[in-house]
């Protein structure tokens, strides 16, 4: 992928010097792979584009019940959650020698230790005990394009029954630009090794810009695929599909992909028989999720979600929410309004950030995880994200009256790509030059 600097990039660094960012310690040359907002110029009319799943799925009457994925390693007994001490965390390093790696995450039932890393140009690495693996899980390059940088090999998830079935997922913006969910399969033979033509492509959505893709798809306890697509691009939502539910774009999906082919809405999705609305929607009001994650011990569900030129937010869902939350885009910037003049009405409509920062202390939040591992218990509870441009690790705890109390946690010695979390809860945070650290005390 070229990573060189071009209009879009200098505009939007020159007004991040503006306000004050100049302490960032950005690598002006990569700024903003997970979804740089800002002051993206404006665009030409767009080509329309339908987003259109292949073929038509099923809507469920009632919904197949399926397996629900299985228990991780056991979670600590739930307390109190308090705040991290100051200055107590650090990283380590696990391994390093990635090709711009993007996510981090472990196969259900495993128990060699491996870690598989999602690389952008379209790879899947293994790491184990320290060392990149050879030869490439999968291999994909191909299929993906990755020449803008927010595009590429963006996610993976293993089915719930992957110990058994050996069905994994991933999401990739192929060579038109395009949004791809496929399905893939582990060879018989070869547990470190994927079939690349085993290939079904369950999902295609349009992208009419190159950036604001999401990226993150990850099974909930209740056996389905959530999907989390950008609001198509450019600056500002040119097309409105944040507050859009015609289309998938802006949107948190929630499909049924192993009770039938492509897949089946489930049927208590929250829009299911409304008409004009896509049923394969759970929430809406996107701009960009750069990463969501589900407590392990609880199932609520956190949502980080990229900024436009001011406010990035965390954004959270109970996990006995029965959908349908609109956060707010472009209605809304985080808790401030960005666009429309019904501020009164459209406020009350909306399901505000539970924390939202600025140009302060950083340009592009990443999305994290509860930590729930046996390694660290003092930070149980705590809920683990950072920010892409500026490297800062904060912690979000809990309060007793509904608030969350925001926190530094530690430093990152680069741009945060993402966060990972292995089969015992431990919380590992992915460096775009390759490097992946697993937070631990000092």
């Amino acid at each position: 992928m070229n990573m060189s600097l071009d209009a879009l990039v200098e505009d939007r660094w020159q007004t991040l010097v503006k306000v004050g960012v100049l302490a960032l310690t950005v690598t002006l040359s990569s700024l903003l792979l997970s979804a740089c907002g800002g002051d993206e110029p404006e665009p030409p009319p767009p080509t329309p584009v339908v987003a259109t799943p292949i073929p038509t799925p099923i809507v469920a009457t009632p919904a197949p019940e399926p397996t629900a994925a299985p228990a991780p390693t056991a979670a600590p007994a739930l307390s109190t959650p308090q705040p991290p001490a100051e200055g107590a965390y650090g990283l380590i390093s696990v391994g390093s020698g990635f090709d711009r790696p993007l996510y981090l995450t472990y196969a259900p039932g495993d128990t060699s230790g491996r870690l598989f890393i999602v690389e952008q140009d379209g790879t899947i690495a293994i790491l184990k005990d320290g060392k990149r693996q050879e030869p490439l899980f999968l291999d994909i390059d191909s299929r993906v394009g990755s020449r803008a940088n927010e595009q590429g090999l963006l996610s993976m998830a293993f089915d719930p029954d992957y110990a058994a079935n050996g069905i994994f997922y991933v999401y990739y913006t192929d060579v038109g630009g395009d949004t791809v969910v496929a399905r893939y399969r582990v060879l018989a033979n070869n547990p470190n090794t994927a079939d690349p033509d085993s290939e079904e492509v369950l999902l295609r959505v349009g992208q009419p810009y190159s950036n604001h893709n999401g990226g993150q798809l990850k099974f909930g306890s209740d056996g389905y695929l959530y999907i989390a697509l950008g609001d198509g691009g450019s600056g500002g939502d040119p097309l409105n599909s944040g507050q859009d539910r015609s289309t998938l774009l802006g949107t948190l999906l929630r499909i049924d992909v192993r009770s039938g082919s492509p897949y089946v809405i489930p049927a208590d999705n929250p829009f299911v028989g409304q008409e004009g609305v896509r049923p394969e929607i759970w929430a809406w009001g996107l701009r960009n999720v750069w990463r969501f994650s589900f407590d392990r011990a609880t199932g609520d569900l956190f949502t980080a979600d990229v900024g436009q030129n001011k406010l990035e937010e965390v954004n959270f869902q109970p996990a006995s929410s029965p959908g349908g939350e609109n956060y707010g885009w472009k209605l809304f910037e985080g808790s401030e309004q960005f666009s429309g003049s019904r501020e009164g009405m459209a406020r009350r409509e909306m399901t505000f950030p539970i924390a939202e920062y600025g140009r302060s202390e950083g340009c592009s939040v990443t999305g994290g995880y509860v930590y729930r591992g046996q390694d660290l218990l003092d930070l149980a509870g705590n809920y683990i994200f950072g920010d892409y441009c500026s490297g800062i690790v904060w912690t979000l705890t809990p309060q007793a009256d509904g608030t969350w109390l925001r926190s530094v946690l530690l430093q990152a010695p680069s741009e945060i790509t993402s966060f990972g979390e292995d089969a015992d809860g431990e919380v590992y945070v992915i460096i775009r030059t390759g490097e992946i650290y697993r937070i631990m005390s000092k």
